[in-house]
């Protein structure tokens, strides 16, 4: 039916209910944390339990995509589910309006980046309203706007008297597009995580914070998180951190006084090692490089600042490098080493140098063959001799040609190395981590100033917290095109100030902030916006957090997940908090593709939200989403039907202005099998909302619809308690994913709005207990056929069952089974291969 066609009594329309439901709920505001405490400062508080969702915070890059769509549908849900169930919710939202896209849009439109971004986020706003989302709007922020950044830079100088926020001068990941350095989190397969262009290293002054200082408590507190969070999320954090167990070695370098240390988790191997590596930009490269070799070095290390950290890491690319002309000695048995500069060192990582194993490191024996260095077993695995193989052997076995060592497994080997270099004092045991510091400066303009002036006599003074916020210049006009350095650079009014100290004539800093620190804290703001004493107040802070359900994309897994987490265990040790992990739960959607592939402009298959919204209606997309499988899983918009859904919410619709008993007829006196089933629907379908089955729920209550239409039609009728009872529980149940549709059904009932608060339906045990169960088959997570069965039937009984389903061999077709999972009595899930 189309938008414009008129709503009739028995015709649903879904543009005509939208429109007449918006502006009742904007007027009714009914999703306002603290709701029954009113606004008035005598008022009593909302002692009902809280409950704080919240949804990975926005970027204002244009109007809501496809997927906005699915992941606001699913939190959303949620929310709604929270406040049925009658707790004190704080579903908030706001834009992480910073960054490098809206500055970058700006300057392509020759425009500010704040008229790009604030009207951006209008037209969000608008949308977010339109799509239903439960959302305190009271509680709205933007990053860019002073008054939070203020407290941006207020945390920085937090941190900085910390010792946890410093500068130094170091090799960078550096984007030639966007012209502004990278952390290396924002580094993915070498390539700009914004813009996608090749990262170069550059070597920069920049500012730090020093996330490393947590790195194992980082680690530690995921054991809470276990069951909580997805596995693969908490597995990419272990990853990246990246502890490792070892020992620091400490070889002379001839003709330097310090020896120079390096990290090994193979102490054990160390006669085995022929020669020594550092990265070519590391300054020890160019402190001992002999002068006969300097000219070859320095071509070299030009040769190497074009090659991205991708290519240098590659295993299967040529080994490079150059002799330094110096060499190591070797502290367990003395032997001169050559030393080596080679790009498949990084100067970030460890030291920026390594001992070199060849016999038992891939990428060693390669460099080794390459340049004819000798290659030493000392650990026997039983394998070929890795010189005439060219494959290292980096197993466990027995220790050979390692004197005190020699007969040893690895275990004992490394313990009774590390007791020889510790008392030998040329070594000792030691933990490191993957993890490096958070380089956090952009040399862009539309982002957070840092708050430190430069001062030729004082060095780098803070700005005063009465002078906070350090505000942006207008520099509307302005050329703000890239150029390697902050276009705040210019702006020579901006820059000259008196140092806060001396009074003296001193630079601002020109660099901003990334905007991964705006959204490292943002969800604390939320709880006290418009609080003037500090970033937040830390009583509401005590009173909402932490995080019940943080819901978002698990591509931020490791960048916002992991800040946040930082953020949260330096304000636990300032005191401000009182717990160390801000989110005790998360649930990652998945992306939505179009006929297997991302979304691009390029390939020709993207779909845009606000064109499907407007063909079939808000209410059919958000039930579509939810309906197409486990939350994360991706869903495939060619593969999905919203005119399936629109026809269902069209039935649902019509039930209830079927219904013609009076408002609080007893339902005990109705049908007892409609009545079964109404309330197995709703002890299954809050079951499956618990544990984030949604599209199982849904299949429910189009099960529920479908009864209810065979009872009106063919059964007791319109005019049975029952009927109604079971109209009214689906109104309530669909409200969380058809926000629109169930206020609608609840008018019809003769019920005030709004549903969305009307109480979650309670089931009778004895009616909802089970005389057979439905079982469902899924193939990769959707529906396929589903059938009554004993509660008590075995699992490989309904193996079997599923097995034999004509519709599962159907969807099946050729394809192989890789995994088949069954929980009885109610599920099979088959994985095809």
């Amino acid at each position: 039916m189309s938008q414009a066609s008129p709503a009739t009594p028995d015709a649903y329309d879904f543009g005509t209910i939208q429109n007449k439901w918006l502006p009742v709920w904007l007027r009714m505001d009914p999703f306002r944390a603290d709701r029954l405490a009113g606004d008035a400062p005598d008022s009593e508080p909302d002692t009902r339990e809280r409950r704080y969702l919240l949804d990975m915070f926005p970027y204002p890059s244009g109007d809501l995509h496809m997927g906005h769509g699915e992941a606001y549908a699913f939190g959303d849900l949620v929310a709604r589910y929270w406040f049925q169930k009658g707790y004190n919710v704080l579903h908030p939202i706001g834009w992480d309006s910073f960054g490098l896209p809206a500055e970058n849009a700006a300057i392509r439109r020759n425009a500010h980046p704040s008229e790009w971004t604030y009207a951006n986020i209008e037209t969000q706003a608008e949308s977010f309203k339109r799509y239903g989302v439960s959302f305190d709007w009271s509680r709205r922020l933007h990053t860019s706007d002073p008054d939070y950044y203020r407290w941006t830079q207020w945390l920085f100088l937090r941190f900085y008297e910390r010792g946890l926020a410093y500068r130094r001068a170091s090799y960078v990941n550096w984007c030639p597009k966007d012209q502004t350095v990278l952390a290396n989190e924002q580094v993915i397969a070498g390539n700009c995580e914004r813009c996608g262009s090749p990262v170069t290293k550059r070597e920069l002054t920049q500012w730090y914070f020093k996330i490393t200082d947590y790195a194992q408590r980082l680690l530690d507190d995921m054991g809470p998180l276990e069951g909580r969070w997805p596995e693969r999320v908490l597995t990419m954090q272990r990853n990246w951190i990246g502890r490792s167990e070892g020992a620091y070695v400490d070889f002379v370098i001839e003709g330097r006084d310090e020896p120079v240390t390096v990290f090994t988790t193979r102490p054990d191997t160390l006669y085995g090692a022929t020669f020594f590596v550092v990265a070519p930009e590391a300054k020890l490269a160019s402190e001992i490089v002999a002068p006969s070799q300097r000219a070859a070095f320095e071509a070299y290390l030009e040769q190497v600042k074009r090659e991205t950290e991708i290519e240098r890491l590659s295993t299967e690319r040529e080994k490079t490098g150059v002799f330094l002309g110096v060499h190591a000695i070797n502290p367990v048995n003395g032997e001169r080493i050559p030393v080596w500069a080679a790009d498949y060192v990084l100067a970030d990582y460890g030291t920026g140098a390594i001992m070199a194993v060849p016999a038992h490191d891939q990428r060693d024996l390669d460099f080794a063959r390459k340049f004819d260095i000798p290659v030493r077993v000392v650990v026997d695995t039983g394998e070929p001799d890795p010189a005439e193989t060219g494959v290292a052997t980096a197993g466990e076995g027995v220790h050979v040609n390692s004197s005190l060592i020699d007969g040893l497994g690895k275990i004992d080997g490394v313990r009774t190395m590390i007791e020889a270099l510790e008392q030998r004092g040329v070594g000792k045991g030691a933990v490191t981590y993957r993890l490096r510091d958070w380089l956090i400066s952009r040399q862009r303009f539309w982002g957070c100033p840092i708050p430190i002036v430069h001062c030729p006599s004082c060095g780098e003074v803070p700005v005063p917290d009465d002078q906070l916020p350090v505000e942006l210049p207008d520099l509307r006009g302005a050329d703000l095109s890239p150029k390697g350095t902050s276009p705040l650079a210019a702006v020579s009014d901006w820059v000259q100030v008196d140092c806060p100290k001396c009074g003296g004539e001193a630079r601002r800093d020109t660099d901003t902030m990334d905007t991964f620190v705006d959204s490292s804290w943002y969800y604390l703001r939320y709880c006290s916006p418009g609080y003037d004493g500090g970033p937040f107040n830390p009583e509401d802070v005590q009173r909402w957090m932490p995080i019940d359900q943080y819901v978002g994309g698990v591509e931020h897994a490791i960048l916002h997940l992991l800040y946040s987490r930082f953020f949260t265990k330096v304000l636990h040790d300032m005191g401000v908090v009182d717990f160390t992990e801000p989110f005790k739960a998360l649930l990652n959607q998945g992306q939505v593709v179009n006929q297997g592939k991302a979304m691009s402009k390029s390939l020709g298959n993207g779909v845009d939200l606000s064109e499907q919204l407007g063909k079939y209606g808000v209410d059919a997309i958000r039930l579509t989403m939810v309906f197409a499988g486990p939350p994360e899983d991706d869903i495939d918009w060619a593969d999905v039907s919203p005119s399936g859904s629109l026809k269902f919410i069209q039935r649902a619709w019509r039930l209830a202005g079927d219904v013609t008993s009076e408002r609080g007829v007893d339902p005990a006196t109705g049908d007892t099998a409609l009545r079964k089933v109404t309330h197995r629907t709703i002890k299954e379908f809050t079951e499956h909302v618990e544990s984030f089955k949604f599209n199982v729920g849904i299949a429910r209550l189009m099960e529920l619809t479908s009864t209810i239409r065979k009872a009106i039609d063919s059964g007791p009728g319109p005019a049975d308690p029952a009927v109604r009872e079971a109209v009214e529980a689906l109104a309530v149940m669909l409200s969380v994913v058809t926000p629109y549709t169930a206020e609608d059904m609840w008018e019809r009932l003769g019920f005030e709005p709004t549903v969305a608060l009307a109480g979650w339906p309670s089931y009778d045990a004895d009616l909802a207990a089970a005389e057979s169960v439905t079982a469902v088959v899924q193939i990769a997570g959707k529906l396929r056929d589903k059938f009554d069965v004993s509660p008590d039937i075995s699992e490989d009984e309904l193996r079997q069952l599923a097995l034999a389903s004509e519709k599962v061999r159907n969807a099946l077709g050729d394809r192989e089974i890789r995994r088949l999972i069954v929980r009885a009595p109610k599920l099979v899930n088959i994985v095809p291969g």
